[in-house]
């Protein structure tokens, strides 16, 4: 998200008036500056961040920093679907050459949306569900693939189905856990940009 975006989440989660316990982000510049941004908003001065390379976005391989347009150029339409919207497909592997080769903290040279959720998963149960299962509220600044595979599992969504799903940038969503650590309830904090859950059905 960009700087007034985040500025904007921030003000929104304000509003909630919610104590938070813990902060989560992923090594990756935008995602940091956005929660450092949101955390200016709440006015946390001296927040413990855990940064982990377990929340970065999905590694795109050899699309990384290529724009649609250059992408849907060389490759074709078909083909940029398939690997964007597919669950298991993988993109080009990063080559050697590539700018970004020594950038990306990553075990993969690309990754499809299922490895990024067999990296996400693990690091939700070890380290945030435990909160969670203690009532602590966290909050999490991320990228759109690895909040996609964590609500996928949340939210009980197919292979299918999440391929259909888009996470609108910068609007905060809040989700309350039962007793079973189970979603309870959820919204969107900005009704006007909020996109549909879709479930398992």
């Amino acid at each position: 998200m960009g700087k007034s975006e985040a500025k904007h989440a921030g003000q929104l989660i304000k509003e909630l008036n919610i104590k938070f316990d813990a902060y989560f982000t992923s090594e990756l510049k935008r995602a940091v500056n956005s929660l450092d941004i949101i955390l200016k908003v709440l006015n946390e001065k001296n927040a413990q961040i855990n940064k982990t390379t377990k929340l970065n976005e999905r590694n795109y391989g050899n699309l990384t920093s290529l724009n649609k347009d250059e992408i849907i150029k060389k490759y074709g339409n078909e083909q940029v679907k398939i690997w964007r919207r597919s669950y298991n497909i993988r993109p080009p592997a990063m080559d050697t050459k590539h700018p970004y080769k020594n950038k990306i903290d990553l075990n993969s040279s690309s990754e499809s949306l299922k490895d990024t959720y067999e990296r996400v998963l693990p690091y939700y149960k070890e380290k945030i569900e435990p909160l969670i299962s203690l009532k602590k509220n966290v909050l999490i600044v991320f990228h759109g693939n690895s909040c996609r595979a964590l609500l996928m599992k949340l939210f009980n969504i197919s292979e299918n189905k999440i391929i259909e799903f888009e996470v609108p940038t910068g609007n905060p969503l809040l989700i309350n856990f039962d007793q079973n650590l189970k979603v309870n309830d959820f919204k969107y904090l900005d009704k006007k940009r909020a996109k549909k859950i879709l479930f398992n059905v």
